[in-house]
């Protein structure tokens, strides 16, 4: 099953301070695991999060979640900042 990404409007905010080498290895990341198999790459997130999957690249998380064939990409950042603040889609 093929899915469809979308990205929340405040991604380029999360991407801004990112290296360039590290975006290039999320948005790979992106383009080949998540639109082909989001459920096996993602792992379930849990308490107020539940219901969000995370994507690990490296030390940087991406948070999404599933809505039929379609992908939300929540938020992209460092695994130390990403949990703080979630945005509910």
């Amino acid at each position: 099953m093929n899915y469809t990404i979308s990205y929340h409007p405040e991604i380029d905010k999360d991407i801004l301070g990112i290296p360039k080498d590290i975006k290039n290895r999320i948005k790979k990341a992106i383009e080949k695991k998540l639109l082909f198999e989001p459920i096996k790459f993602g792992k379930p997130l849990r308490r107020s999060l539940q219901g969000y999957r995370k994507l690990r690249v490296g030390d940087y998380r991406v948070i999404y979640k599933i809505k039929k064939n379609d992908i939300i990409v929540l938020k992209i950042g460092h695994r130390k900042e990403v949990y703080n603040n979630p945005r509910h889609y």
